[in-house]
């Protein structure tokens, strides 16, 4: 089959080639899926450049590595004991090596795709959709009428954070760039900041809740806009220097929420095949529509890594397989 194979850390268009490789085997209890397509986050950027440095050893050794975690497809085969799948099923889920033409994984990481989408729209569903999903309903606990600010709305996070908010029947404010202020007014955003004319750390409003995707303010300054108990979820990866990256943040939040009682502190989420059922049913009930930015070939999946890390895609970046 074909995949995207990484040899060094890197950049993007410099270290990933398209080869020729082995289909994977599929084990008891796995599904071999048959990708169609392939979506690309920030998580994604980060292992394939090794960036920060402190964070190498969990990514293990580079060479031989097809990167990438969520796909879309048509199930080829499963192993002994999978009882919730068959071959010719349209699924979506996550896995590793997702850019490729074939991808195995634990059957339970992949649920049925909703029919009211296409695979690209599915692919960008998985580690973008869930992280805002659970960054709301877990760590922010968000209930009807609370006022929620969402820092980079117009990313693959941030199109998703804004449309869950609103299922929760939060008041959401969406900050992004000019270009995009109709957009994520579009899917729902009852207030939306054009960071490039309006510091929302200096307008005198204040939130429930912050979920921080660009930390393009400093701490004290993003604190000081939430409401006494507020709280603040900082998740951009690409922050901070090469070397420890957010863990300056990291630390810094935790040790001012020891004294006060507003929440301070970073993003921990995982995919999980719960919340990709929950999402299923939030996009088949018309609630959350995936937004996509750009789509690549898999030859170009350098090209669309490397878009991604710059910052400003909008909605998600996908490979079609």
């Amino acid at each position: 089959m074909k995949a995207i194979v990484q040899d060094r850390y890197g950049n993007p268009e410099a270290v990933l080639g398209l080869q020729e490789i082995a289909k994977p085997a599929v084990k008891d209890g796995e599904a071999l899926v048959r990708v169609h397509a392939a979506s690309i986050h920030v998580g994604d950027w980060l292992v394939v450049t090794g960036l920060p440095y402190i964070a190498r050893p969990a990514y293990g050794k580079p060479k031989g590595r097809v990167p990438g975690t969520d796909i879309a497809g048509t199930v080829e085969a499963v192993g002994n004991g999978v009882t919730g799948l068959r071959p010719g099923d349209e699924v979506f889920g996550w896995c590793t090596g997702a850019f490729a033409e074939y991808a195995s994984a634990p059957a339970d990481h992949f649920v049925p795709k909703p029919t009211s989408l296409t695979f690209e729209q599915a692919a960008a569903v998985g580690v973008s959709a869930s992280t805002a999903l659970q960054l709301l309903r877990d760590q922010g606990k968000i209930k009807p009428g609370q006022k929620v600010l969402i820092n980079g709305a117009s990313g693959g996070i941030g199109t998703f954070a804004v449309q869950i908010a609103k299922t929760f029947g939060a008041e959401v404010t969406g900050v992004c760039s000019t270009r995009n202020v109709e957009m994520v007014r579009s899917i729902g955003a009852d207030h939306v900041i054009d960071y490039t004319r309006e510091d929302f750390t200096r307008n005198g409003h204040r939130f429930d809740f912050i979920l921080d995707n660009m930390a393009n303010h400093s701490l004290s300054d993003t604190r000081r806009v939430l409401t006494p108990s507020g709280k603040l979820q900082s998740n951009n990866g690409t922050s901070g220097g090469r070397w420890f990256g957010t863990i300056g943040t990291v630390l810094k939040s935790a040790t001012v929420s020891m004294f006060e009682r507003r929440q301070l502190g970073p993003a921990i989420k995982f995919t999980n095949r719960a919340d990709l059922l929950v999402l299923k049913e939030l996009i088949e009930a018309g609630k959350i529509t995936p937004v996509i930015d750009a789509t690549y070939a898999l030859s170009d999946t350098g090209r669309g890594l490397a878009h991604v890390g710059e910052g400003h895609a909008r909605g998600t970046v996908v490979i079609s397989v």
